[in-house]
C-alpha cells in the first residue's frame, strides 16, 4: 500500500516529462519542490502546489511528472500525472495519479541535470564492438572523426543529447565531453548504448537520443555526480 511507503509531510521533487508544454520553455527544465499532503488511494496522492521565491506555481493538468519522494524507506520514485487542482482552506493542492509503480532508487541514477554542453560522438564499428566486449579497457581510436551534438541533460548513469544526425536504437557509441568547472579541462569519455531515438516535434531533422553508459571510469562517474550535486545545490539556493 502507498501509505506504507509514503508519509504525509514528506518532501517531493517534481520534474515534467511531457513535451506538450515544454517546447522552448525554460520553466520545463525546472525542478519543483513540494510536500505530500495525503494518500487518497492506491494510485492517487495529494501534494501542496510548489512555491518558487514565494510565488505559487500552478502545475498544469494532464502533464506528467517524474516524482522523487524522501520517504521513511529512503528515496522512492514514480511517474504521475496531474488530474486535479483546487484550493482548500487557502491552501493550493494538486491531485496526481500514479502512472507507474513506486520504486526505490539510487540518488545518483535519479537526478538528471538539464544543461547545454557540447558532445562529440561516433558509432563503433562491428570490429570495435567485438573488441570492447572482449576487453572493456579497449583503446578507442581517437583519430576517427567525431560528430558534434548538444547534451540537454546528464546523470551518473547516462545522458540525453540532440543532434542533426541519427544513431540506430541499440547501437554502441563512443562519447566524449567536458564539464564546466572541472579542473584541467578533463575529457569525460565513455562507451554507451543508445536506448531511444526520436525526431523532435516541430523540428524536423533534429533527433533526440537517450543513452546509457556501458563503460565509464568510476572516478569520472564520481566527478559527474559531484558536478550534478553542485549544480543542484545552486538551483536550490536560487529557488529558496
Amino acid at each position: 500500500m502507498l501509505a506504507d511507503y509514503l508519509t504525509v509531510g514528506s518532501k517531493v521533487e517534481l520534474k515534467a516529462v511531457d513535451r506538450m508544454w515544454m517546447q522552448d520553455d525554460p520553466e520545463s527544465t525546472r525542478i519543483y519542490f513540494s510536500k505530500l499532503n495525503g494518500v487518497l488511494s492506491e494510485d492517487r496522492i495529494e501534494i501542496l502546489m510548489p512555491m518558487i521565491q514565494g510565488k505559487l506555481v500552478l502545475l498544469p493538468v494532464n502533464v506528467q511528472y517524474n516524482l522523487c519522494f524522501y520517504s521513511k524507506n529512503g528515496l522512492m520514485q514514480c511517474y504521475a500525472k496531474v488530474v486535479d487542482r483546487y484550493r482548500s482552506n487557502n491552501v493550493y493542492l494538486a491531485v496526481l495519479e500514479l502512472t507507474s509503480n513506486l520504486t526505490k532508487l539510487q540518488r545518483r541514477e535519479y537526478y538528471r541535470f538539464s544543461c547545454a554542453l557540447e558532445l562529440r560522438t561516433r558509432a563503433f564499428s562491428e570490429e570495435e564492438i567485438k573488441a570492447v566486449q572482449n576487453n572493456w579497457n579497449f583503446l578507442v581510436n581517437k583519430e576517427k572523426p567525431l560528430q558534434r551534438a548538444v547534451i540537454v541533460d546528464i546523470s551518473g548513469g547516462g545522458l540525453r543529447f540532440v543532434s542533426n544526425f541519427q544513431f540506430e536504437q541499440g547501437s554502441t557509441i563512443y562519447c566524449v565531453y567536458q564539464l564546466p568547472g572541472v579542473k584541467g579541462g578533463k575529457d569525460f569519455e565513455m562507451i554507451s548504448s543508445v536506448l531511444m531515438v526520436q525526431e523532435l516535434e516541430n523540428r524536423p531533422g533534429l533527433f533526440e537520443h537517450r543513452i546509457k553508459y556501458l563503460h565509464i571510469d568510476e572516478d569520472a562517474r564520481e566527478d559527474i555526480i559531484h558536478f550534478i550535486f553542485d549544480e543542484e545545490r545552486k538551483i536550490r539556493k536560487k529557488q529558496s
